[in-house]
């Protein structure tokens, strides 16, 4: 029904955002368990254990923030509320069950589509406690629990810190109770300075925020762990909604109200953050706020050529191309005339329709909707269309790029770069296509698989092979599979051209990427393998040597040596066998003659000897099959 595209790519702005944030609540690792706080207290970074007392409720804004239940509650308020804050006891959030559309999709898709802003509820998505260089935005307003310090130099000189009483008063000693409650931190030097000149003269006052004070906050409705959460006082809705776990399988992510004085002050759609960076309806929190997150809403699936896909929720009345502006809009190669939509409420859901670009804006996106945008840059353009990028190197006149017309030939490319030199050597010219890659690499692949099945399948205790010997046989076969699973075919495709030729095939149609090299003549044979002494020999200035007459001159096969499945590789690419006449064959230049080394008769061994000969249909290297059969 469906086709499977490249993996989605989550919003991921969210988390720097939130690093920027005051901390989360958090389970405080208690230090003694014998003595633990009272509900709801906080302790600061600086503060011993031996200062804090049952009632402190102060928090540090650079440590972590405490909850605990240890307590027996003994009002009906506390009693409601420790009711609550057991289900946030936990120290990690079980994952999250998809819903039933998320399970469709999946079966419809044959893979996981993850809910768009699912990354953010994971467990290690959710520390966000606030750096030691956070600043107090100077519109924060004072309370009490704030814990204020200030430094006077002069007429009157030493440092205060002190928290800011019930009734809002800050004590200064010799100056004597200073009303902070209410002023803002922008205005807390001017209020400090004005309550010092009262007294004093010539004095200089600095004045600073040393712990938030700590306030409760509910987060109800749809969430994963609804419960009261302890927060500072700097805090935000996300903040709060984070601390819970975010929304629940049925909770949305569109809607989060904030709920003070039994009346709705803020509106939170975190679509808004993730998607836009955008925190202006995030609204700073009071004691006692109620967060309610809603219901899960209406949701629908972005797959294919787009840049994040994602099962999203939509609100009543958006469109297709709200939608799809969700998913970050088209991708790079996307087709962007059209879509397929896949209308799940209909009778014909599996059918799927078109729907023009120009018409989606004026479609209303329905749950259960699956949507899908077609790729159309990867799609494979006729030859007359492509454009045609070609590499010369070797002995042209011109080596170089070359950029030719659609359906360019070899004798339009040579005449560009300037004609071949007088030292070419036009029979050992190497032409590597892509096409012939992907081809090669294929049946390559296909082969390896099918030789690891045999290999598998072989019964080593059939053969006259000892323990020891089946283990060496096996441990010998999969070293060999183990370079055979990352040899990788070269693409070359061998030309039809005499050994004696002096010019190229002209007519040969060219493919974007092809790659071309004409060598020089060589002035020497290679003879290798189970010989006495493998090395390369100069050309004889004699004519009608043969293949044998070199094989002799490298000191001829030793014993280990099995000449029945000697080969000779040309410079054109071709291949010669024993089977074939390669000892009677004239040597030409450029030709790499192979002795491979005779191995056990036995059903395994037999199947690793023929590996040379499945490498060379396949196209790889000389220098890969040495390596790979030594």
């Amino acid at each position: 029904m469906f086709s499977a595209h490249r993996p989605l790519r989550f919003a991921t702005v969210c988390v720097a955002l939130l690093l920027s944030v005051p901390s989360l609540a958090q389970q405080e690792r208690t230090e003694n368990r014998n003595n633990p706080p009272a509900f709801g207290s906080v302790a600061g970074n600086d503060q011993s254990q031996s200062d804090r007392s049952d009632g402190d409720r102060r928090n540090s804004r650079n440590g972590p923030v405490v909850k605990q239940v240890e307590l027996e509650p003994k009002t009906d308020a506390e009693r409601e509320a420790a009711a609550l804050r057991e289900v946030t006891v936990a120290p990690m959030l079980k994952p999250i069950e998809p819903s039933e559309f998320e399970k469709f999709v999946e079966a419809a898709l044959g893979r996981k589509l993850p809910r768009f802003g699912s990354n953010l509820l994971l467990p290690e998505a959710r520390d966000f406690t606030v750096s030691a260089n956070t600043t107090i935005p100077p519109d924060y307003v004072l309370g009490p629990g704030d814990t204020v310090e200030i430094n006077l130099l002069g007429s009157i000189s030493g440092n205060f810190s002190a928290e800011i009483d019930s009734d809002g008063r800050f004590f200064v000693p010799q100056i004597g109770p200073v009303q902070l409650a209410g002023v803002r931190y922008g205005d807390l030097r001017a209020r400090m300075a004005a309550a010092v000149s009262r007294q004093f003269r010539n004095f200089t006052v600095s004045a600073s925020v040393k712990q938030l004070r700590g306030i409760q906050v509910y987060v109800t409705g749809f969430a994963a762990r609804p419960g009261a959460y302890t927060l500072n006082s700097l805090a935000t809705m996300v903040n709060a909604v984070l601390a819970a776990g975010g929304p629940s399988a049925g909770g949305s992510f569109r809607r989060a109200t904030l709920m003070r004085g039994g009346r709705m002050v803020a509106e939170l759609d975190l679509y808004d953050l993730l998607l836009r960076g955008d925190r202006s309806r995030d609204s700073v929190l009071q004691n006692q706020d109620v967060i309610n997150l809603a219901p899960l809403g209406e949701q629908a699936a972005m797959i294919g050529s787009v840049n994040s896909e994602a099962i999203y929720e939509v609100k009543p009345g958006e469109s297709l191309e709200a939608l799809l502006a969700l998913a970050g809009g088209p991708g790079v190669l996307a087709d962007t005339s059209r879509l397929i939509l896949f209308r799940t409420r209909d009778s014909e859901a599996l059918i799927g329709r078109e729907v023009p670009r120009r018409e989606a804006s004026s479609v209303a996106a329905v749950g259960g909707d699956i949507v899908s945008v077609l790729s159309g840059g990867s799609l494979q353009q006729p030859q007359n269309r492509q454009s045609v990028l070609v590499r010369l190197e070797g002995e042209v006149a011109k080596p170089g790029n070359y950029l030719v017309k659609p359906r360019a030939r070899l004798g339009d490319l040579l005449e560009q770069a300037g004609g071949l030199t007088n030292q070419a050597f036009v029979y050992g010219t190497r032409l590597e296509r892509l096409s012939v890659k992907l081809q090669q690499r294929a049946g390559f692949q296909e082969a390896v698989a099918q030789l690891e099945l045999a290999l598998a399948a072989t019964p080593l205790t059939s053969s006259n092979l000892n323990v020891g010997e089946e283990a060496r046989s096996l441990s010998a076969a999969q070293a060999v599979l183990a370079r055979l699973r990352v040899a990788d075919p070269d693409g070359r495709l061998v030309m039809d051209i005499p050994p004696e030729a002096g010019e190229l095939p002209n007519s040969l149609v060219l493919e974007n990427n092809d790659h071309i090299v004409v060598p020089p003549r060589p002035s020497a044979v290679g003879v290798f393998g189970a010989v006495y002494r493998p090395a390369s020999f100069l050309l004889s200035g004699a004519t009608g040597l043969r293949v044998s007459d070199y094989v002799a001159r490298a000191g001829g096969p030793i014993r280990a040596a099995d000449a029945g499945r000697l080969f000779v590789v040309r410079a054109n690419g071709e291949v010669l066998t024993r089977q074939m006449g390669a000892l009677k064959a004239i040597v030409l230049p450029g030709d790499v003659i192979f002795m491979p080394v005779k191995t056990s008769n036995n059903n395994l061994l037999a199947k690793i000897r023929d590996i040379s000969s499945i490498i060379f249909q396949l196209g790889i290297t000389t220098a890969a099959v040495v390596a790979l059969t030594r």
